[in-house]
C-alpha cells in the first residue's frame, strides 16, 4: 500500500511522524511504502536545516523518493520560504496562475512548496491512501 500523510494537527511532525513514523520507515518496518507528507502549520519548522528530524526526513526522502511538500501559506508565514502563494493570495482570493514562492536556503533539502493544486499533481497515480494526522 502507498500511502501519504497530511499533518495538520499540532506535534504531528515533532510527536507522530518523528516519534513513531520515522523510526519504523528507517529501520524498514512501518508496513506501508509513504510516497508523501504534506506539511502544515507549525509541523512545517521540523524541516528546518539543522532540526534532526528534517535532516533525517531528507536523507529518508532522497533515498525512498518521499515527497515533502510545505503549504505555501504556513511556509511564507514562518518564514521558510520566500515570494508569494502558489494559487490563493494573502487574502484569501483564488489565482488562475501560479505564484511564485520557493523554498528558504535554510530549509533542508529536498523539500518543496505548494498548495493543494501541486499536492495533487505531485501525487497523482503514486498513492492508495491519504492520512491525516
Amino acid at each position: 500500500m502507498r500511502v501519504a500523510y497530511v499533518l495538520s494537527s499540532p506535534r504531528a511532525a515533532s510527536h507522530k511522524l518523528a516519534q513513531m513514523i520515522l523510526p519504523q520507515l528507517e529501520a524498514g518496518v512501518h508496513g506501508a511504502e509513504v510516497v508523501g507528507i504534506f506539511f502544515f502549520d507549525d509541523n512545517c519548522l521540523v524541516l528546518q536545516r539543522g532540526n534532526p528530524i528534517g535532516e533525517r526526513l531528507s536523507r529518508l526522502a532522497r533515498e525512498k523518493g518521499i515527497l515533502l511538500m510545505m503549504c505555501d501559506l504556513c511556509a511564507l508565514e514562518r518564514g521558510l520560504a520566500e515570494g508569494e502563494p502558489r494559487w490563493c493570495t494573502r487574502e484569501g482570493e483564488g489565482r488562475k496562475t501560479p505564484g511564485v514562492c520557493r523554498v528558504a536556503p535554510h530549509v533542508v533539502e529536498g523539500v518543496e512548496v505548494g498548495c493543494f493544486p501541486d499536492l495533487y499533481r505531485a501525487l497523482a497515480g503514486r498513492v492508495d491512501q491519504v492520512i491525516t494526522l
